[in-house]
């Protein structure tokens, strides 16, 4: 135990010396006592020292069926002892091609062509760059160079995925160096500003993307959403019926629809994509996360045939699609991914999670009798609960009190690993989590919300 607690110091005062943590306060970081994940089993986590942590955070939403998940484990093993890349700039390789022809399987109807990358933003980024070269393609004279998002969305932190994407916090600092999206509003139910006038957000979001299409639908290119749920937002679910009606409008208007599943694919949602609760088929959709199951990165923009076939250019003037990743189509990441929609098949988690999904509504539904929870939020094994200051007039913490993220560190010493969005609690869980560890899940979280808001000692 001493040989392994002077290990793990040595490890910290590495990492403080040489490593720079994504989306972290490394000031604050140097003074903390970071945890040091060694290994994992199932849906743990476990650090240098031996202590387990619940994975309420499916390692950043990306593992699927818990940790070392033998079918996944023994895949990327049977194809290292093959080939561990090859590019498929000029060549191909045999995982790449099964992948996708299981993913336009398994995709909404229309989308037949895949597209490999690395992540979540490089799919966005490339699903961006063919809706601007698909309309320039079919008209040189175009005026649509133009995208449509939607307030509060995230898509990414490449420079394209940042434009589309709305949150001041990942952006504001960037916005000399992105290109201006138009905006049409995301019906933020619960504290929806045109609720006085309107008695369904819904509708009054609707009609506003309606006006905005109407006026310059001539302009744009793409329209691009998160389906169903907007995720880095804070966990925003979207009414029932609000995807179809986006989707129609677009349709109407002549504009291209990205729908960005990368957060909600993968059966987060309760299905294999957030698209097909509404039964809508997007002209592009991105797909990242949950890919592997966890693995390894990997990333793939769907498109339809119409789309494919603008790129084509003609046997005189030929066109190509300029872009692409060194790993794209990574042969291990294939595999894994291959493996990942097996375990899916073979254990029918989709049918599985059902009465998890329900499991989990019922103790969320408890969450709403604490003093300073604002709203709870869930779609499949995706939710956010809502700290606020005041739950009568939904007024938010002030920012200096880090509320969201002391409940996370106090969640943390009582062993579950969950992050926040603001003041918003996140618990998305890997699809393979037992009932017995969702309620330990849930009791944590509740604990240290009861906790740190009976406290609310401002920080400096």
């Amino acid at each position: 135990m001493k040989l392994k607690k002077a290990n793990s110091g040595r490890l910290k005062r590495l990492d403080r010396l040489h490593v720079w943590h994504p989306f972290t306060r490394m000031r604050e970081w140097v003074e903390s006592d970071p945890v040091i994940i060694e290994r994992g089993e199932g849906c743990h986590l476990i650090d240098t020292e031996g202590r387990r942590y619940l994975d309420g955070a499916s390692s950043l939403w990306v593992i699927v069926h818990g940790h070392r998940k033998k079918t996944i484990d023994e895949a990327i093993k049977k194809q290292l002892d093959k080939i561990a890349h090859s590019t498929l700039l000029g060549l191909s390789n045999v995982p790449s091609i099964e992948l996708a022809e299981k993913l336009v399987t398994l995709a909404p109807k229309g989308l037949t062509r895949v597209f490999y990358s690395d992540d979540g933003s490089t799919a966005v980024e490339s699903a961006l760059k063919m809706a601007f070269h698909y309309s320039k393609a079919r008209d040189k004279n175009t005026r649509k160079e133009k995208f449509l998002a939607f307030t509060g969305a995230y898509h990414g932190d490449t420079l394209g995925g940042m434009s589309v994407g709305e949150i001041d916090v990942f952006v504001e600092r960037y916005r000399p160096l992105l290109f201006k999206a138009l905006r049409a509003p995301y019906p933020y139910c619960y504290r929806c500003p045109v609720k006085k006038k309107y008695p369904d957000c819904k509708i009054a979001c609707l009609d506003k993307l309606k006006d905005i299409l109407e006026r310059r639908g001539p302009e744009i290119a793409a329209c691009i959403i998160e389906p169903l749920m907007e995720g880095a937002a804070g966990m925003i679910s979207a009414p029932p019926g609000f995807l179809k009606g986006v989707r129609r409008l677009t349709e109407k208007y002549g504009v291209l629809l990205i729908a960005d599943c990368v957060a909600t694919g993968f059966g987060r949602t309760g299905a294999m994509f957030a698209c097909e609760h509404e039964g809508v088929s997007p002209d592009l959709m991105c797909l990242a996360k949950g890919m592997t199951g966890g693995y390894l990165p990997l990333a793939a923009t769907l498109s339809t045939e119409r789309i494919y076939r603008a790129f084509l250019g003609t046997v005189k003037d030929p066109d190509a699609f300029y872009h692409g990743h060194t790993y794209t189509g990574n042969p291990l990441g294939c595999a894994a991914a291959l493996a990942n929609i097996r375990i899916f098949e073979k254990e029918r988690v989709l049918e599985k999670m059902h009465p998890k999904v329900r499991l989990l509504e019922r103790l969320l539904n408890e969450f709403r009798s604490l003093g300073h929870v604002g709203d709870v939020r869930q779609r499949g094994l995706m939710a956010g609960v809502e700290l606020v200051k005041d739950k009568k007039m939904k007024e938010p913490y002030p920012f200096q009190l880090r509320i969201g993220h002391r409940v996370c560190l106090s969640a943390r010493d009582k062993g579950v690993i969950v992050r926040p969005l603001g003041d918003t609690i996140v618990i998305m869980p890997p699809l393979s989590i037992t009932a017995g560890e969702l309620k330990m899940l849930a009791g944590v979280i509740r604990d240290s919300i009861e906790e740190v808001t009976g406290q609310e000692v401002c920080e400096e």
